[in-house]
């Protein structure tokens, strides 16, 4: 979660463009001080997953549904940015589980991996296009929503260290 008050402003070291999808860069100090890979910042407000970090500067995957949805796709080289680390969490966040889903279709989409989870009537009238859903205890965002599923998309980070 995030509050939408900016910590720093980065600079985009470099933007690492693929057929449909990117990574970019970003020199940062204040925001890296307990910052891990894993981690959220989110870039000019745009939730991204920290997938390697240095002393000045980390990356971060931005995936073709990210990129069509925001303005990160027009980054350059040079270019001024808002940081922003998710909010800490001093105590715990009480949760529940509202049901079970199945996953229908998996496909590629450059860096990204689409699911799609088919789910009855009882879960699929609690998600929202653009809300969070966790799945296995893996929290992501809903990309698309249809009358009997839901869409989600996945960086390579989340797979790699995920049992998706």
């Amino acid at each position: 979660m995030f509050t939408g008050i900016v910590e720093e402003i980065g600079h985009i070291v470099s933007v690492q463009r693929h057929a449909f999808s990117q990574i970019i860069t970003i020199s940062a100090s204040d925001i890296l001080g307990g910052t891990n890979i894993g981690d959220s910042i989110a870039v000019n407000g745009v939730c991204l997953t920290v997938t390697s970090i240095g002393s000045k500067q980390f990356s971060a995957d931005v995936m073709h549904e990210t990129i069509n949805k925001s303005s990160l796709g027009n980054l350059r080289a040079g270019m001024a940015v808002n940081l922003e680390r998710a909010m800490p969490a001093n105590g715990r966040f009480g949760g529940h589980i509202d049901g079970v889903g199945r996953i229908t279709k998996i496909s590629k989409d450059d860096n990204a991996v689409w699911y799609t989870i088919n789910a009855g009537k009882e879960i699929m009238q609690l998600i929202v296009p653009k809300g969070s859903i966790t799945i296995d205890g893996i929290s992501l965002t809903v990309a698309g929503v249809n009358d009997d599923s839901f869409k989600v998309s996945v960086i390579p980070h989340t797979r790699q260290v995920t049992t998706l």
